[in-house]
């Protein structure tokens, strides 16, 4: 689709933003004839395999930190400015879920994002709507509750990928002095005053860390929270916290101390970048026998999925804030079992997998983390990957060629796995429910188009229409729809 003003692209993503009210460089949508929502489900992916990828590929800021951060700003009256946000679905989601508590989000360009949450009001809830759609969405919780004592908000969404209950998050925030009752798909939490406490967390949950210290930053004394998760986004939002005038020490260590403070104040912040898009592009290198450059990256936080492309064969170079990845021969089989930071991550287990459908000989793959992370494998079987799942571990025989097909994406990362898959697949490869993606990768296919990938999106009637003469509509040709755009 593209802007009949400037006359260029507009991705979902952005429309997402227009169609929520937020600002969006000069333009703002005044009327959208075709719902929004309604693109994301008739989008697909269309991508021609075989080709290497070469080149840098910029790495966005990291999802999982900026989708805790943004409810944050809510713990202060006034204005904060965060930058480095990734441009995708779930942030003007969660735009909209802050804009429906009161507060005014913008954001303007380059991934910054104004929010004035001077009038935000606790006693509103968000659309339940909205906050099925995205699992950080129980992070409104413990920013409301920490500030005002109060918060009613629906039970979370996000992908299928298994069991994942929010008990460990209301035994925390029962812990410092909370009432908590579930009634018709709600969770309302209460309490005249928050009172530090010791907390154990029975397993290392990241929303539940996260959550615990949203609501113990302004809390009366100190609170201590063991066995707390440790991945570097859990860090990055304790940094935040702190430059708003929290005093949070330990994260990232597994014990969290918290020592209450009266009020807090708005803040600057720049979101780190995101480890899993960083991951993701490293496995399309090398699955497609390139060579991919990494910029803005934090190595560091990548150790356990440098370790197993090494062990892999994969050439890896690091070096401050770049990694190049270089595939110079077929990749070796190797076991992966997924855990915990700062173990190998669940997330990246999708597109780990593409690469041992692949390799040479008999890899073994364990989930650690969700009992469900395995439901994608028999949309990687259609491209004629060996993979059989026992359980919580999948075994994969290595094979020498697949073939383009059409498949589904069920979920963010696998999203993501199937179009590695397509890029290393002889002939064409559709891929349907592409939603999932634009939730958390900002510009896919620009930005792997601009290191060789032969993608584009179309809207399913158009690609039915093509498949005779087999062309595929320019980028944004298959997605058009009639608006009205106003200068703000």
């Amino acid at each position: 689709m593209v802007c009949p003003c400037s006359e260029e692209p507009i991705s979902p993503q952005t429309l997402l933003w227009m169609e929520s009210g937020v600002l969006y460089g000069k333009y703002k949508l005044a009327n959208i004839i075709t719902e929004v929502g309604r693109e994301h489900t008739l989008a697909e992916l269309i991508v021609r395999g075989s080709n290497p990828l070469f080149g840098e590929v910029p790495i966005g800021g990291r999802k999982n930190s900026a989708l805790a951060v943004i409810p944050a700003t809510m713990l202060a009256s006034g204005t904060s400015t965060l930058s480095n946000l990734p441009d995708i679905s779930d942030i003007a989601t969660y735009s909209r879920i802050l804009q429906s508590l009161g507060a005014t989000v913008q954001k303007p360009c380059n991934g910054t994002m104004r929010i004035d949450t001077s009038k935000v009001c606790p006693d509103r809830s968000p659309p339940l709507n909205l906050v099925k759609t995205i699992r950080a969405s129980y992070y409104v919780l413990g920013a409301l509750l920490g500030r005002w004592g109060y918060a009613r908000v629906g039970l979370p969404g996000g992908c299928d990928i298994g069991h994942r209950p929010i008990d460990q998050h209301l035994k925390g925030f029962r812990a410092l002095g909370a009432e908590v009752t579930i009634e018709h798909g709600e969770v309302t939490v209460e309490a005249s005053r928050l009172e530090g406490a010791h907390i154990y967390l029975d397993v290392p949950s990241v929303g539940a860390t996260i959550n615990i210290v949203l609501a113990a930053v302004l809390a009366r004394g100190s609170t201590i929270i063991e066995n707390t998760a440790r991945e570097p986004h859990i860090v990055d939002v304790a940094s935040c916290l702190n430059s708003m005038g929290a005093r949070v020490v330990g994260a990232g260590t597994g014990t969290i101390k918290i020592h209450g403070v009266e009020e807090l104040h708005p803040t600057k912040h720049a979101i780190i970048p995101d480890e899993i898009e960083a991951a993701t592009y490293a496995i399309a290198g090398a699955v497609t026998d390139g060579d991919v450059t990494l910029l803005n990256v934090v190595p560091k936080h990548l150790d356990a999925v440098i370790a197993k492309l090494r062990e892999a064969g994969i050439a890896v170079e690091e070096n401050g804030d770049w990694i190049r990845v270089a595939c110079r021969s077929k990749p070796r089989a190797v076991g992966v079992k997924t855990h915990p930071y700062p173990g190998f991550p669940t997330d990246a287990m999708p597109p780990m997998m593409v690469l041992l459908s692949l390799a040479n000989g008999t890899s073994v793959v364990s989930e650690g983390v969700y009992e469900n992370r395995f439901n994608h494998v028999d949309e990687m079987q259609r491209f004629g990957t060996k993979i059989r799942v026992e359980g919580r571990t999948a075994v994969i025989e290595g094979v020498d060629h697949i073939y383009g097909t059409s498949v589904q994406a069920r979920n963010l990362r696998a999203g993501a796995a199937l179009l590695i898959l397509g890029l290393a697949a002889r002939g064409k490869t559709t891929i349907s429910s592409i939603e999932h993606v634009d939730r958390g990768y900002e510009h896919f296919e620009e930005k792997m188009r601009e290191i060789g990938a032969d993608v584009s999106r179309a809207r399913e009637e158009d690609e039915d229409e093509s498949r005779e003469n087999d062309d595929i509509p320019a980028d944004g040709e298959g997605i058009r729809r009639v608006v009205n755009l106003g200068r703000s």
